[in-house]
């Protein structure tokens, strides 16, 4: 079962009313939402060699749970190494969504309707078209462009270490100690 086939089997009322309680925060992105679930009802889904995986996380950080919506490889050939268990798919073209199966897992867990709403709210992380979410692509890609083509003298002059970020917005009397914009961070 791929999400185009789920996308199809449900209404847009049905999907609102899961999205209004997953994500009720995105309230005043109903419209914007409604749009891509028509779109997608409507495109063309291309094959894909990534499953849709949707599984339940616990954050340290806050101690709240999320669901969390990723991708795999399909055909285990396909993992290049250790690291490619788990995509980030936000990026992934909507074509390709459509045409991503569903993980097994998945579909025990949550039912069609979470599914598509959580699909929906990962798809549309970086912008609610398609041709915004290209943008962002771009410019991430522009960042690590400029990155690699930096000295290492300009890449330790406009990067932080995990531990110096950590050290700058450590909390002290309530205030971030990163206040100042001379040491504002780079990314």
């Amino acid at each position: 079962m791929t999400l185009a086939d789920i996308l199809k089997s449900h209404s847009w009322l049905s999907v609102k009313l899961t999205l209004e309680k997953l994500f009720p925060d995105q309230g005043e992105y109903c419209d914007d939402y409604e749009k891509v679930f028509y779109t997608l009802q409507t495109m063309n889904a291309c094959e894909s060699n990534v499953t849709i995986d949707v599984h339940w996380v616990h954050d340290d950080f806050d101690n709240t749970e999320y669901a969390d919506v990723s991708g795999y490889y399909t055909n285990i050939s396909d993992r290049s190494d250790e690291y490619s268990n788990s995509l980030a798919i936000e990026f992934t073209p909507w074509q390709e969504w459509l045409g991503m199966p569903i993980d097994t897992k998945t579909l025990e867990m949550f039912s069609q309707l979470e599914i598509i709403t959580y699909c929906l709210n990962e798809m549309t992380f970086a912008g609610f078209e398609q041709e915004d979410i290209q943008t962002e692509i771009d410019r991430i890609n522009k960042i690590a462009d400029d990155y690699d083509k930096m000295s290492p003298e300009e890449k330790k002059k406009n990067t932080y270490s995990w531990d110096e970020i950590k050290e700058r917005f450590k909390k002290s009397d309530g205030e971030d100690k990163a206040e100042d914009d001379d040491n504002e961070l780079k990314i």
